[in-house]
């Protein structure tokens, strides 16, 4: 039978890490002319955030253009791996300069 002296084995939880880090990309000098795209998990509200946002954002970027959310779908669905994997090809044809990807709650 072993002691009780109040020491255990432990592991380290952590495995090494897998994927390296990479930079982030160069953020935008202003919106004023941008294409945002709208991305969302169709969880919470989305829908009256981003029409928020919009009229916000237009007054302070008077020629900035949305890209809706309907036009790329549900990005945490049950389609949610062919959607995302599609966002690059999507963004180069919508000539899309940023996302704003939400909600989830």
């Amino acid at each position: 039978m072993a002691s009780n002296d109040g020491q255990y084995e432990v592991l380290w939880p952590r495995s090494p890490r897998q994927v390296q880090l990479k930079p982030l990309a160069r953020r935008l000098d202003t919106l004023e002319g941008k294409t945002i795209a709208q991305l969302w998990d169709f969880v919470f509200r989305g829908d009256e955030v981003y029409a928020a946002l919009e009229e916000g954002l237009k007054e302070r970027y008077p020629n900035i253009r949305w890209v809706s959310y309907k036009e790329f779908g549900n990005t945490h669905g049950g389609e949610e791996r062919e959607v995302v994997a599609a966002l690059p090809r999507r963004f180069k044809e919508l000539k899309v300069d940023a996302a704003i990807s939400g909600m989830g709650a």
